[in-house]
């Protein structure tokens, strides 16, 4: 006869957070029960070492669901260590072992470590009634003399347990399913969800007789023992991917956390290319267990880029295993396997240059992104930006510890120049005062620099400075020709000041100019030509408001021929002395990549031709 006991006060009041408000999504009921099956079959595998007389020794250890559409049910069943009736009882009846107080207790007593205790009989199971209007647990305890039992609930407050027969040894439960949840009795359906949480469970796993989990939990096993198809046959199934991965990290770590991981970096950038933004793809596991596929938390938003897995028997998770309670512990587990995918990296460019040249062709925008906002990597990332520069040839890369390495005892600086092309930046007139003095300067050409090297600020305590900066400060350099007269130099950059107003915000002599008569420099310290037209880029066509005007400063070359003539005729030939200071100022604009609206400086040009 069934004999009929009231649920424990407690379990009342959980049932109705479990069902009403613990989950978010209702599918987790699937992942919890067959989790509680592996337990099951585990504990069975770490009994028979050690008992010799095991109830039905030749059943195996798998975990095996049907489905039945027609009777609106669905049945899980395991071959594991089963319950007695006080087991039943205790495990599905108490607060003992299906809230907190024994799973606490079993973890502050080092059982996490010892046996898989995450889905153990407790809060997980009761996460079917959110879909059940009735459940039925069968179940025969491992000793080969204890009698079989089924436990049935509608939730409601009450359950009963019976002594049945012709029951084999572990856990069966059928689940009558509710109307609204009619679809958790289809195939389809249950397959879909098997694939997303359980697919690297330990023991295999039968939908209906068909096998769903045939990919192993690769980042648990040893890397020595992996073949590269083995590797690649998992990326693709973890990532969706239909391609090989470019990059690879396996690795474990013990401490300051258990750790088991497998990051890829994909072969393209879909990004690159135009594509939306790229969301995070790699997944959190707890002992095999999916906890999120796309934790967004657990690495940096630069790292979005990465697939893979990352498994912590570490976290410590609520009673549902869906939520972190500790989320400085994910911070410091992303902390941790970000820390490590940069020392890859390193290894990577100090080891195989051209595979990373390679990589960094594709993601560097990625590596640059994290140079400029992720503080806490901010050193790791800038070792591994790449430019080229004024000593290497084109196409060909540097590293800023590199360009360090190279940097005589009295610099101070890390030079820059940025443009939209090398040829663009060596054209220009900012890089002649630094190559006369045999400095090195490095070439940024992507919009992105900018922003990057104004956030950097300075590499191994040099500071990063834009050669074409208003305030750049370079020594005495021998140069050749004579000089404009120091009064004369004066009464030109006076009337200069003058004739051009508003457009200059200063107007000098400079000691950075070579071969160029003059150069403007920006004078707005916290808007950089660059970022400005970045800025009018991204601005809708048509829409009202204009930047700004820009301020700019003026550097005149002493010992140019044009300077020289513009101080003879300034007072002279007053018209024709105002047309080349204006067509100064605008060709220096213009080398500078800076003048907005050449018209004006065409019809200039136009009468100017006509003079001589």
């Amino acid at each position: 006869m069934p004999e009929t006991h009231e649920f424990q006060a407690e379990i009342k009041q959980l049932l109705d957070i479990v069902v009403h408000s613990l989950y978010t999504e209702k599918e987790i009921f699937v992942r919890e029960l067959v989790s509680n099956a592996s337990d099951a079959l585990e504990k069975l595998r770490h009994t028979q070492l050690t008992e010799k007389a095991i109830a039905d020794p030749d059943l195996e250890l798998e975990i095996n669901l049907t489905t039945d559409d027609k009777a609106q049910t669905l049945t899980i069943q395991d071959h594991g260590i089963g319950m007695t009736r006080d087991e039943l009882v205790e495990f599905l009846g108490t607060i003992a072992h299906s809230g907190s107080k024994a799973f606490l207790k079993a973890i502050k007593e080092g059982g996490a470590k010892n046996d898989n205790l995450i889905g153990q009989f407790g809060v997980g199971f009761y996460s079917v009634f959110m879909v059940a209007k009735q459940v039925k647990v069968y179940s025969r305890s491992w000793q080969a003399d204890a009698p079989a039992h089924v436990w049935t609930s509608d939730g409601s407050g009450s359950y009963t347990i019976e002594e049945v027969a012709d029951q084999t040894r572990g856990t069966k439960i059928i689940i009558d399913l509710t109307d609204e949840e009619k679809d958790y009795a289809t195939s389809a359906r249950i397959k879909t969800v098997l694939e997303r949480y359980s697919a690297f469970v330990s023991f295999p796993i039968n939908l209906n007789g068909e096998r769903i989990n045939k990919v192993s939990a690769l980042w648990l096993r040893s890397k020595n023992e992996i073949t590269d198809e083995e590797y690649t046959e998992f990326y693709k199934f973890q990532a969706h991917a239909w391609d090989e991965p470019r990059l690879k990290l396996h690795f474990s770590a013990d401490a300051p956390l258990a750790i088991n991981s497998i990051l890829f970096v994909p072969q393209s950038n879909t990004e690159k290319f135009g594509m939306t933004r790229a969301e995070p793809a790699v997944s959190l596991y707890c002992r095999k267990v999916l906890i999120d596929p796309a934790p967004k938390d657990l690495l940096p938003e630069w790292g979005r880029f990465l697939k893979g897995v990352v498994d912590s028997e570490d976290l410590p998770l609520n009673i549902s295993r869906e939520t972190m309670q500790d989320r400085a512990l994910i911070e410091k587990l992303g902390k941790v396997i970000t820390t490590r995918f940069l020392k890859f990296l390193a290894e990577e460019a100090k080891n195989r240059p051209e595979d990373f040249d390679k990589f960094y062709d594709e993601f560097g925008i990625f590596i640059k992104e994290g140079a400029a906002t992720d503080f806490t990597h901010k050193d790791a990332l800038a070792k591994l930006l790449r430019f080229e520069s004024s000593r290497t040839d084109a196409g060909k890369t540097t590293s800023l510890a590199d360009y360090v390495s190279r940097m005589g005892e009295e610099q101070k600086d890390i030079y820059f120049l940025i443009g939209s092309s090398r040829a663009a930046i060596e054209r220009g007139p900012y890089l002649e005062g630094l190559k006369a003095r045999n400095l090195e300067v490095l070439y940024c050409f992507e919009a992105v620099d900018d922003y990057v090297m104004r956030n950097l600020r300075e590499f191994d305590g040099k500071t990063l400075t834009a050669a074409d900066s208003a305030d750049l400060k370079l020594g005495d350099h021998e140069s050749e020709g004579e000089a404009l007269d120091k009064d004369k130099l004066d009464a030109l950059i006076k009337w200069l000041k003058e004739t051009l107003g508003n457009k200059v915000a200063e107007v000098k002599s400079s000691d950075r100019l070579v071969d160029s008569p003059a150069a403007v420099l920006n004078a707005d310290q916290f808007m950089s030509p660059q970022m400005r037209r970045m800025m009018k880029a991204m601005k809708p066509e048509g829409e009202a408001g204009e930047a700004p005007p820009m301020q700019v400063h003026l550097e005149l070359n002493p010992r140019h021929a044009i300077v020289k003539r513009l101080a003879e005729i300034k007072d002279a030939d007053h018209e024709k002395a105002v047309l080349m200071a204006e067509q100064l100022h605008d060709n220096a604009l213009l080398a500078a990549g800076l003048l907005e609206d050449p018209s004006t400086m065409v019809q200039r040009l136009y009468k100017l031709l006509e003079q001589v």
